[in-house]
């Protein structure tokens, strides 16, 4: 555990450096950021990235030990992220799906398609089929040739290769990205320390007009879609969160995996299911108060 909470301290870490806190970023500004760390701070936690590479290799060991109990459950699914040529996609490219190829971002109303159920106050989504699948195991599914290789390693400890359909490794398809994004950020760092760190003039002029975007959170894409005045004042704006994507996606898992296990007893089936959601990775409120079985 106190391995586990100092990779999650290096993260909070590279926040606070790079965007002056740990959460809620007060240094990004549109066009740029309005602070830049120095080459020595920069070269510094090059190193401390370094220094974590074995405790996340451990990490990986002790989840491979009991990978295991994880559910041995499939269900064909879409799966929908970023793609893109040339690197592990997270902040730009086109839309993926691995039923229906590379679409715009300026198509993603026509991916998502948002729709009302009864049952719920949350929007769901659909779009080749009834569900579809955004977050971790997603983006690995639609981009694992892009990994880092030594992120390919971990993946391979747990046998996982595009397309996987069981729900329970998005979790491992996370450890995947965190071996990923640790190796990624010493070589951007070396990028920027290479091209050399300078402030740059970002004024941006404001003009009326509408931007679509599309980026990957670590729950999956995040569709942003804002409408500016000529005051540059936002008069409309539309955000597609991964969790109210995958809302569908869970109900469909649930109504597969419900028949399979019935023959378990009722904690275990609590369990099972409770764990089902938790893969999914969902919104703080959803993944607290996100259950109550009840058996009839």
């Amino acid at each position: 555990m106190v391995k586990i909470v100092k990779l999650h301290r290096l993260a909070n870490e590279l926040s606070d450096l790079t965007c002056g806190r740990t959460t809620h970023p007060i240094t990004l500004k549109v066009g740029g950021f309005t602070h830049i760390p120095s080459k020595k701070k920069l070269l510094d936690f090059k190193q401390n990235i370094l220094d974590h590479v074995s405790i996340a290799e451990d990490v990986a060991e002790l989840v491979a030990s009991v990978a295991h109990n994880l559910p041995d459950f499939t269900r064909e699914t879409e799966y929908i992220g970023l793609v893109g040529d040339d690197e592990y996609p997270l902040y730009h490219g086109e839309i993926g799906s691995t039923d229906t190829g590379r679409h715009g971002v300026d198509q993603y109303e026509t991916i998502v398609n948002e729709y009302a159920v009864p049952q719920s106050t949350a929007k769901y989504t659909k779009h080749n089929r009834d569900s579809f699948m955004v977050g971790a195991l997603a983006r690995l599914n639609l981009n694992y040739d892009k990994l880092h290789d030594e992120a390919k390693k971990v993946a391979e400890m747990f046998h996982l290769k595009p397309v996987n359909c069981n729900p329970y490794m998005n979790t491992v398809a996370q450890l995947v990205e965190v071996v990923h994004s640790m190796y990624d950020s010493v070589d951007l760092i070396d990028q920027m320390v290479n091209d050399g760190l300078k402030k740059e003039k970002n004024d941006v002029e404001i003009r009326a007009g509408r931007g679509m975007s599309a980026v990957e959170v670590p729950r999956g894409i995040l569709f942003h879609d804002y409408t500016i005045n000529e005051k540059g004042i936002c008069t409309k704006a539309n955000c597609v969160i991964p969790t109210n994507q995958n809302h569908a996606n869970i109900q469909k898992d649930m109504e597969e995996l419900v028949p399979l296990i019935l023959d378990k007893d009722e904690k275990e089936i609590e369990l099972t299911l409770e764990m089902l959601v938790r893969a999914y990775d969902p919104c703080i409120s959803c993944s607290t108060h996100y259950l109550n079985v009840k058996f009839v």
